[in-house]
């Protein structure tokens, strides 16, 4: 038996060196086979690309000479300066017949720029010393004529449709100038775009597209010649949608545009670079001819192109993949054996135990890892089993102890509910609604909303004959340390009414400052809690036909529809710690005014896109656009317009706010 653990020890052993082993040996020939394939590749392109140079430069170069000495000729120039004579007309036309045989294409065109005629001579067409038609300026078909007078000093090569002559052909556009510099003609040849492409531009070797550019990346010459940019040679203009940028992916646009650059700074030197062609990952090689002022480019697709001579790569590839193959069956094997049998096992065993199953099979004894995995394994099991039934034994317990837990809090949290809704009937049965109602009728209108089921806000009204008191208090807090506040706050207004009488307002809120601190000069921790309160007093003489007002931190508005006003409140609060100071302020009662007193939750309350208070500006816009309408209507605007501003935010305060109106 130890015999054999050994033996296995040393089997997995040697198969995780082999894997070791294996995995990067692996890598660093895939990484060599990338960088011979990439080596390769760049050698192709470059010489692709060298040789498609010689194959254009030597044929175009010298239908360019063959150009240039037609365009310059003195009998082309003499006719040009006096095309009315016969003798010289006949001279350049008989002249120009000798040229023509010596073009690749056996024809030749001249475009006078005195009487914009339009001469060709080639091709199936007999040969006439008349002009072939007129070139038009405004015509697009003849805007190659003169853009190249506009924009070419000497010639430009130039790939263009002629309708006239239902051709489309790489043109050799030259200059023909006087000796004292004047512009004459544009004269030249051209060579078949068919025959361009099946002799210089399309390739039999597979992964392999050669083109034209220009200096901008304008497409000359290509295999589709849907990319052709056509007459760009003569106006750069017509080459931006036809351009190699704009087949290149972003990323890539600003190294093609460098190698441009390079190429033109270095005649003969070819530049190599990945970009993405079309969605494809290629090689671009580009070299310049700068007799043509062409960019040749050649577009390699590494991945189809034969870069390499497949005639000893594949037999190596067959032979590491053969190699690579039965190193993967002994591998396979041996861990199947050794490793993955027990381990599956080992993996029922785990599955058992998390069913709830813990009497589970272990792999049969071994003196190796494996066996030591499975003792571990088993008292493991042993373990979780124990531990498993002393939790679920303190899970009944703790289970036990938080349904009594749970009972106990939902009984304590029915009973504050309870309470908090007796204490919401308590205090709303010291509002004076029924009052209200009673003695004024659709003259007045509330708006009281607690920001809990009890706050810290109420309001009160007084009645006498042609008199009465109106009042709104704030006191500090919330919720039912509001409310108690708001019984403390009620009875000692009810006892300064009592002393004062209700037609001086001031003299009420001085005398309710003092019942407060006298109530609250026996405890400890007034002075650390927040007991204060702001109080609004109107005092409404319908005989006098006059509102004497008084206020502790709360103003009273008042609006006829035209514009808004207010009489401000004392800047102190009742019960602060400095004593305030408080005075009268008469107005007079005028029909179609209604005064508002209103707390500071409507002005605090947040809302709209930045989550600012509503504000004195938006809270004075309302009064006034509601002021005419009758006081429950001006009730509900205030409410929805408050609710429109508010939004999802939460209420931040106690809202109060009392109307009233006198006609």
């Amino acid at each position: 038996m130890a015999a054999f653990g050994l033996r296995g020890k040393s089997l997995l052993a040697l198969l995780l060196a082999c894997l070791l082993a294996l995995v990067p040996a692996g890598l660093i020939g895939w990484s060599v086979l990338n960088g011979i394939h990439e080596h390769f590749g760049e050698a192709y392109a470059r010489n692709a690309t060298l040789l498609n140079r010689e194959r254009i430069s030597a044929p175009i170069s010298r239908e360019l000479a063959l150009s240039l000495r037609f365009a310059n000729s003195e009998v082309t120039r003499q006719w040009l300066r006096d095309p009315n004579d016969p003798a010289k007309a006949d001279l350049f036309f008989r002249e120009a017949e000798l040229y023509r045989a010596d073009f690749r294409d056996h024809a030749y065109f001249i475009g006078r720029l005195d009487n914009l005629g339009y001469y060709f001579n080639g091709g199936d067409q007999a040969q006439s010393q008349a002009p072939r038609y007129i070139l038009n300026p405004e015509s697009d078909a003849d805007s190659w004529f003169f853009s190249t007078l506009r924009n070419t000093e000497d010639y430009n090569l130039n790939v263009d449709t002629n309708p006239e002559l239902n051709t489309t052909k790489v043109w050799l556009n030259m200059v023909v100038k006087d000796h004292d510099g004047s512009v004459l003609a544009l004269a030249g040849s051209g060579l078949d775009l068919s025959s361009f492409i099946r002799d210089f531009i399309t390739s039999d070797d597979p992964g392999v597209t050669p083109m034209i550019i220009d200096a901008q990346g304008a497409i000359q010459a290509h295999s589709d010649r849907s990319l052709i940019a056509l007459n760009s040679g003569a106006d750069a203009n017509k080459g931006a949608g036809a351009n190699l940028l704009n087949l290149i992916s972003p990323q890539d646009q600003a190294a093609v545009t460098d190698a441009i650059a390079s190429t033109g700074a270095e005649p003969g030197s070819v530049r190599i670079l990945p970009v993405a062609l079309q969605g494809a990952n290629q090689l671009l090689a580009m070299t310049y001819i700068p007799e043509l002022d062409w960019y040749v480019v050649n577009a390699i697709d590494l991945t189809t192109a034969e870069v390499i001579d497949s005639t000893w790569l594949t037999p190596l590839l067959i032979g590491l993949a053969a190699l690579l193959t039965i190193l993967v069956l002994i591998f396979a094997v041996a861990i199947e054996r050794l490793l993955l049998g027990p381990l599956r096992q080992l993996k029922r065993g785990a599955q058992a135990m998390a069913a709830g199953n813990y009497d589970v099979a272990m792999p049969a004894a071994r003196d190796d890892e494996i066996g030591e995995l499975s003792d571990a394994f088993g008292v493991m099991a042993e373990k979780v089993r124990t531990h498993t039934q002393e939790l679920e034994q303190r899970v009944q317990e703790r289970t036990r102890d938080l349904e009594q837990v749970n009972l106990q809090m939902s009984n304590a949290q029915r009973k504050i509910e309870d309470s908090i809704d007796y204490a919401s009937l308590i205090q709303r049965s010291i509002l004076p609604n029924r009052e209200l109602v009673n003695a004024l009728g659709e003259h007045h209108a509330v708006l009281w909303r607690p920001r809990d089921v009890v706050g810290g806000d109420f309001y009160i009204f007084r009645h006498e004959d042609n008199q009465c008191l109106f009042g709104v208090v704030d006191c500090a807090g919330h919720g039912v340390p509001g409310a108690l506040m708001t019984m403390l706050a009620h009875a000692a207004l009810d006892q300064a009414i009592s002393d004062c009488g209700m037609n001086d307002p001031a003299a009420i809120l001085r005398r309710t400052d003092q019942i407060v601190r006298h109530m609250l000069s026996d405890s400890g921790e007034a002075r650390s809690i927040a007991t204060n309160m702001d109080v609004g007093l109107a005092y409404v003489d319908l005989q006098q036909r006059q509102i004497t007002f008084a206020g502790a931190k709360i103003a009273l508005y008042h609006s006829d529809g035209d514009q808004v006003d207010h009489l401000p409140g004392a800047r102190r609060a009742l019960g602060d710690k400095r004593i305030g100071d408080y005075h009268n302020t008469e107005i007079e009662l005028r029909p179609g005014r209604t005064f508002y007193l209103c707390t500071d939750g409507f002005l605090d309350q947040a809302g709209g896109d930045r989550g600012f208070g509503f504000g004195n500006s938006r809270f004075a816009e309302m009064l006034r656009r509601h002021a005419s309408l009758p006081l429950d209507e001006q009730s509900a605007a205030f409410s929805d317009t408050l609710a429109a501003y508010q939004g999802d935010y939460p209420q931040r305060d106690d809202i109060t706010m009392l109307c009233f109106r006198f006609d």
